[in-house]
């Protein structure tokens, strides 16, 4: 039995390693299935098995990129102190990773995936605003709310900066001024967050 789950994880990852290399090389739309299984050396049918078709290795990338994503961010704000900084920090490891997984980062932020895509960006940009509202700690109010929108499009717009930029450096520089406007927006000139003040 583990023989035969180290080959099905074997030939999930394979599948998965070359639906990336298609999707980048490609796009989702051009890509097609007969490219994937050329590419990964794995039949039709177990790709059909494991992931139901092209749209299911496109939705199975963007989770682990997201999962990846919210792992790195929770870490680094579990690490910080305070409200503001605990967001800020999160904020800078989303930022960062959108940088280091930038091939990935920018095959997701076209609009060129699967119908059910959209759907599910959707609804994880919700589930992130609900998240961030908890983050900081902001109450029900509709000034909260709306701080919180801004913020997390901020930080999603800025995501997409970062994994376009040209260099390191450059990433480097916009990371760091989106964190300064962020910290801004969030505070005070006394350093009160300001939907609780």
């Amino acid at each position: 039995m583990a023989k035969q789950w180290g080959r099905s994880s074997g030939t999930r990852e394979a599948l998965l390693a070359a639906a990336r290399d298609v999707f980048l090389a490609k796009g989702y739309g051009e890509a097609t299935v007969a490219d994937i299984v050329e590419v990964s050396g794995i039949s039709v049918g177990s790709l059909y098995h494991h992931f139901g078709g092209k749209p299911g290795l496109f939705l199975s990338l963007w989770e682990r990129f997201m999962r990846s994503q919210e792992e790195r961010t929770h870490r680094a704000a579990k690490a910080a102190e305070g409200t503001v900084e605990r967001f800020l920090a999160g904020a800078r490891a989303y930022l960062e990773g959108s940088w280091e997984q930038r091939d990935v980062a920018r095959l997701f932020l076209e609009n060129d995936g699967p119908a059910e895509f959209t759907t599910l960006r959707r609804q994880r940009g919700w589930d992130w605003i609900g998240g961030n509202t908890k983050l900081l700690g902001l109450d029900g109010s509709r000034e909260s709310h709306v701080l919180v929108v801004l913020l997390t499009t901020v930080m999603g717009e800025a995501g997409r900066e970062v994994a376009v930029c040209e260099s390191e450096e450059d990433a480097k520089v916009t990371i760091n001024e989106v964190i300064r406007l962020v910290r801004r927006m969030l505070t005070t000139p006394d350093g009160v967050v300001r939907a609780s003040s």
